[in-house]
């Protein structure tokens, strides 16, 4: 086995999982070593029981001291429901409705906890007791929230036959107060722009004076419970006012995507100071945007949700990329850089929409700051790396769980132990559970919030519950932001139009799978093959801890070694902008592109003249390259291809207008042809050796050239470019550096080098092998496309004149892959070198996409024709996935 060297210190300073450094966590020896290794099936029911037992004792104590009240309040051991006396306490009037909100809102955790004779019991409760003719003022995101989805998700499960949770006696009457409650809540979307005041007494409607002022979490995150009270209603109006307000804030975002925090409902202007996070006020909007589209198939939420996330990763993502600040609306700059305990649900939303790195990096720091508190502060400050709230209110496991059903792994598990550990110290006391005042001392507050039974303890139950049917249910079912389990049957779900499949035309959403670090190979070019490591096993896990202040603790230090190094990671930009040309001269852009210059076609869009048109791309979430997501005036949707016919977008190097009395470069060819033969050290062995009859001794095989550097195919006469010249030149690689990132240890003596990508770009790559001595760098590609590797005229400056005395090719990764296999033969049978040299074209430089004979024979003996391979545009190093080149 071999031990990678660049994470060898990182995987020590990770072995053992730091003990938690505030006094409420348990000595550091429990958590020393109870690491991933002892997460058995008996240790998580155990687990899993305790948070059963936890979440009975809030619900019976409940039961005990506060129902039908609305709240219980365990440190006086009685419950609660509004202020009669305050109607401005709107803490605890705009939950308090005078509906048991605490029975409704829990539900459907019986589900979860599948206790069919809890939830029967819990649902005759409700419909003895609830009623929504109540003079009463609460707000309307947060009734819609907690009782309105716990009505929707009781009905779902008590209405559903071939379940264990049908009611054979039900009739119906959750939905009948859901639809009583919504009907109620209807006249506060009556104003001129559409969005809802945020309060609504629920007996006499909107009161005079009512404030205007709403928040986009509140006015934009109904479309789950109002559209599913429609869809089984068969009402309309509920998702049509939810979907109106939606929009009527979408379509007031700012010129580079985003949101504001507050909105004033009858101007629709967004009020001071516009801030745009992912925190409290807005938080929600992003989800309900995309678990909507995964309800429903509505795909105008999906539009909005990628158009917003990416928004979100330019502007909002701090330049180290680990977490969120609050920045301005309209220009993108910082405004704040605080983090609340509220955004600890992004992580969980991130995996959903299929970034589980970034949710990985994001939850790093929710983890560090809980390690401080045993606890996560309600704000924390990042600048000052200090917390300057203290409250607590009980939540972080959403994010947990997600990453946990993505991961798999038990560092998250581990988590989920120390929240139950520290909830229950904290929290526990004989009348139930309390919130948090004061993490540094502890002081309670004397209240049990609804969402501690309906969010907090569910997730953590489901986090050790690996059976739970929940898991196995692969329906577009959603956890709503208050943890309710909504779903649609296929006939509440509305086809889409014809119209509107023609106008989208082709879509193909896919999340990509999550795949762990390696931290120990039985062979560096096999990259399938050795042990895999976990979270803790990230070369960034230190670096995340370093973001909050956070004082390593011995248990980390001790592992420390004196050889070792902190990385720092870097990241690209999430999205960027470009008004193409075809040379790379600065143009004016074209706001109102003709036909003649671009047009739509059956799967995409087809550009005959790129001069002026910006283009939008955006990360994709594979990591794999970027892609068009905006052409000019045209959205690109996910599926659809762009088409680049421009007979003047050619391949020319880097550099710009050349010196005076210089020749300027011309065209260069995007396609090279490769043979690779062994070199023998004895002929008569080798063919005679056992076990060598299948052992390929030369191939050919078609590289994409760079757009910089030494031209492969440029005439020799007089050139120093020795790569693939002659009688061609030795290929070899290294084990202990397999990307070619790091500086090489021996001199390459003219040598072209195999390396794979990744970790560094393809200049670096070739600048590294050029100081070494080598004549080029053959980069074994990872997709199916050809890729033109291009630099920044900077950083060829940078580079020096030299790194035109060497080439840098790429194949594609099914040539790589023969190519790898081919060099693995070699080496395991010592059958001598294989040389590299470069091959004319059969016809010409002038028809590079046609290949020569012998390459299709080549790749008729794999099972491939290149002619169906196309090329794709290469952007400032970032390969465009989404578009082919057609010239």
């Amino acid at each position: 086995m071999k031990w990678p060297a660049r994470l060898w210190p990182t995987g020590l300073l990770a072995l053992l999982i730091a003990a938690l450094d505030s006094h409420w966590s348990p000595p550091a020896s429990v958590h020393a070593l109870a690491g991933s290794a002892s997460w058995t099936t008996g240790r998580k029911l155990a687990v899993r029981e305790q948070v059963r037992e936890l979440w009975h004792h809030g619900y019976d104590q409940y039961m005990r001291f506060a129902f039908p009240l609305d709240e219980l309040t365990p440190l006086s051991c009685t419950g609660r429901g509004p202020n009669w006396h305050n109607l401005a306490d709107f803490a605890t009037n705009d939950v308090a409705g005078n509906f048991s909100v605490t029975l409704v809102d829990a539900l459907d955790t019986f589900v979860v906890l599948n206790d069919p004779p809890g939830f029967e019991d819990a649902v005759r409760k409700v419909i003895r007791w609830v009623s929504m003719d109540v003079n009463t003022k609460p707000q309307v995101f947060e009734t819609t929230i907690r009782v309105l989805g716990g009505l929707l998700s009781g009905h779902i499960f008590a209405d559903k036959p071939g379940q264990p949770f049908h009611l054979p006696w039900y009739q119906g009457e959750l939905l009948q107060l859901a639809y009583d409650l919504g009907v109620r809540m209807l006249p506060a979307f009556n104003t001129l722009t559409g969005l809802p005041y945020a309060r609504i007494n629920l007996r006499h409607g909107v009161p005079r004076g009512e404030s205007t002022d709403t928040c986009t979490a509140g006015a934009g995150s109904l479309i789950l419970e109002f559209g599913t009270l429609s869809r089984l209603t068969g009402d309309d109006r509920f998702e049509k006012a939810a979907y109106k307000a939606f929009f009527a804030l979408w379509n007031r975002r700012s010129d580079i995507g985003l949101v504001g925090n507050t909105i004033n409902i009858f101007t629709g202007q967004w009020t001071h100071p516009e801030v745009n996070g992912i925190g409290a006020g807005i938080d929600s909007f992003y989800e309900y945007a995309l678990k909507w589209y995964i309800m429903s198939g509505e795909v105008e939420f999906l539009d909005v949700w990628q158009d917003s996330y990416a928004s979100v990763m330019r502007y909002s993502r701090s330049p180290n990329g680990y977490w969120y600040r609050n920045v301005n609306m309209n220009s993108g700059d910082a405004q704040y850089a605080t983090v609340d305990s509220l955004s600890a649900f992004w992580p969980g939303l991130q995996v959903l929409g299929g970034d589980v790195e970034n949710a990985i990096k994001s939850h790093l720091i929710y983890f560090n700051i809980w390690r401080g508190f045993a606890g996560l502060p309600e704000i924390w400050d990042m600048n000052y790396r200090q917390a300057t709230s203290f409250q607590y209110p009980l939540q972080f496991v959403e994010s947990t769980w997600y990453l946990y059903r993505a991961t798999q792994d038990p560092f998250y598990l581990d988590i989920g132990e120390r929240i139950l550990h520290d909830i229950t110290r904290r929290a526990k006391v004989e009348c139930g559970l309390t919130g948090i005042s004061d993490l540094r001392t502890n002081a309670r507050d004397d209240r049990m919030e609804s969402f501690v039974l309906s969010e907090t303890l569910k997730y953590l139950y489901l986090l050790f519950d690996e059976a739970n049917a929940l898991h196995a249910d692969d329906s577009h079912w959603v956890f709503t932001t208050e943890g309710h389990i909504l779903t649609l049957d296929p006939a509440h779900i509305r086809p889409i139009s014809a119209a509107r499949r023609k106008l989208r035309r082709v879509e193909n959403l896919q999340c990509p799978a999550y795949h762990a670090p390696k931290v120990v190979y039985d062979d560096p070019w096999e990259g399938d093959a050795g042990l895999t490591g976990g979270v803790l096993w990230r070369a960034d896990f230190d670096f995340a801890r370093e973001l909050i202040g956070r004082i390593p603790s011995e248990n980390e230090t001790r592992w420390w070694d004196p050889a070792g190094w902190c990385v720092l990671p870097k990241h690209e930009p999430y999205t960027y902008d470009f008004v193409l040309s075809a040379h790379g001269e600065v143009v004016p852009e074209d706001l109102h592109p003709t036909a003649n210059k671009l047009a739509p076609v059956a799967d995409g869009y087809l550009v005959h003249n790129v001069t002026g048109l910006r283009v939008h791309i955006v990360s994709r979430l594979d990591g794999k390259g970027y892609d068009i997501a905006k052409l000019g005036p045209y959205a690109v949707k996910t599926g659809q291809k762009i088409y680049f016919n421009d007979s003047s977008l050619v391949l020319a190097p880097v550099g710009g207008t050349p010196a005076q009395g210089a020749t300027a470069p011309g065209p260069r060819v995007p396609e090279v042809e490769l043979r690779l033969y062994l070199d023998y050290v004895d002929p008569l062995l080798q063919l005679n050796g056992p076990g060598l009859h299948d052992v390929v001794t030369e191939t050919v095989v078609v590289a994409a050239t760079a757009m910089f550097a030494g031209d492969p195919v440029a005439p020799a006469d007089g050139a120093t470019l020795r790569f693939g010249r002659g009688e061609g030149v030795r290929v070899v690689r290294f084990p202990d550096n397999p990307l070619g990132c790091a500086p090489y240890t021996k001199t390459l003596d003219g040598a072209a080098v195999v390396v794979s990508r990744g970790d560094c770009t393809f200049l670096e790559k070739l600048v590294l092998a050029q100081k070494a001595g080598g004549s080029g760098v053959l980069v074994l590609g990872d997709e199916e496309i050809h890729i033109n590797p291009s630099a920044g005229a900077q950083e060829l400056a940078a580079a020096g004149p030299e790194i035109n005395e060497v080439a840098i090719v790429v194949l594609r990764r099914q040539d790589a892959e023969f190519v790898e296999n081919m060099l693995d033969a070699v080496e395991q049978h010592g059958l001598g070198e294989v040389k590299l040299v470069l091959e004319p074209w059969d016809d010409g430089p002038a028809k590079p996409n046609k290949p020569s004979e012998t390459v299709k024979e080549a790749d008729k003996a794999r099972g491939r024709t290149l002619e169906d391979v196309q090329r794709v545009l290469y952007l400032n190093n970032h390969p465009l996935l989404n578009t082919r080149l057609l010239v």
